[in-house]
């Protein structure tokens, strides 16, 4: 198997780098692509030194089987047609492909088997967001069909990657030193001690483009009529990503009815138990693979409705791993080429 990393410099990248090894996963051979800024960089995995080569418009991709790609958007549209001119599987971690009817949009638990066709090469990552949330609901859309989803997301700095964590522990610095921020440059006001109720770019209906992601890949996944409203909100945690989710079925669930469905589900942990102040928070959920569930209850206003709250490491599950978890997939049914 020959493997390829496009935007192997980025927090994604030095991800996916952390859970093949971790994960033990086949690779003969690996190859890392990165911009002019990161050509040139080396990396040790299986303690074997790896130097990034310049993404370019050639021949490159020949003989790669799969390549993880995490360098934007623009990059993946520029790149796409060279990266699967030869066969190669790419699973695209980017929003560009996200909502094309024929690139498959998958999180594994939930509809592996839509990875299986994909005309142009390409399947695409979802959302960081959406995949925790999918995740956590898919076993609650069996139990009853899940009608509307209002949610609340808590996202760290590391959603906005690798410099954007950077600037929120700079500014905590400035702070401490000088008693003001003087770095505001990957976020659109200052982070450190602060929320903004904004992520990604507003759109003409005051809903940002994150928020709106929430709401067309969740019916593209979960292949739903669900209807999804979100408010994202940037927090000053600088790993994991937590949301409050809201969730309306056609029938009235019991909460123990939903507990045992979380408990049996793959790719949950299941943190119950609210008397004794037990429930996820991200400090726990960083760095681990699961989606960790908690604080489910029923919903005041509304009989059918029911309410959780959720923490997962956004880098891993969120982003990394899914991908990975995509290509196992692929391997295990013998799909690729």
């Amino acid at each position: 198997m020959k493997v390829a990393i496009v935007g192997a410099s980025g927090a994604v990248g030095q991800e996916f780098l952390r859970i093949l090894d971790q994960r033990n996963f086949p690779i003969d051979n690996l190859v890392l692509f990165g911009s002019s800024r990161s050509a040139g960089t080396k990396y040790t995995f299986k303690s074997k030194e790896y130097e990034v080569k310049l993404l370019q418009h050639n021949d490159d991709f020949k003989d790669i089987d799969i390549a993880f790609a995490s360098a934007g958007g623009s990059t993946s549209a520029e790149f796409a047609e060279t990266i699967t001119k030869y066969g190669a599987v790419m699973i695209d971690n980017s929003s560009q492909f996200r909502q094309d009817d024929d690139v498959p949009l998958v999180v594994p638990e939930i509809n592996a088997e839509d990875a299986l066709n994909r005309p142009r090469g390409i399947i695409a990552n979802p959302n960081c967001t959406t995949i925790m949330m999918v995740v956590a609901l898919a076993p609650i859309e069996k139990l009853s069909h899940i009608k509307k989803i209002h949610i609340s997301s808590y996202q760290s700095a590391s959603g906005a990657g690798a410099a954007a964590m950077a600037e929120l522990e700079q500014q905590y610095r400035e702070l401490l030193s000088t008693g003001e921020v003087k770095t505001v440059d990957k976020f659109p006001h200052q982070l450190a001690y602060n929320v903004i109720p904004q992520i990604d770019k507003m759109t003409e209906t005051d809903y940002t483009k994150e928020e709106m992601k929430m709401f067309n890949e969740t019916r593209k996944i979960m292949h739903s009529d669900v209807r999804t409203s979100a408010t994202c909100v940037r927090v000053s945690s600088l790993r994991s990503h937590s949301e409050s989710v809201w969730f309306e079925t056609e029938k009235p669930l019991e909460v123990a009815a939903i507990r045992e469905a979380l408990k049996a589900a793959p790719g949950v942990t299941l943190v119950d138990d609210p008397q004794h102040y037990v429930y996820p928070m991200p400090l726990e959920s960083a760095g681990h693979d699961d989606i960790y569930v908690g604080r489910v209850r029923k919903d005041l206003a509304d009989d059918n409705s029911c309410v959780l709250w959720l923490t997962g490491d956004q880098i891993r599950k969120g982003a990394a791993l899914n991908a990975v978890q995509i290509a196992e997939y692929l391997i295990k049914v013998g799909n690729i080429k």
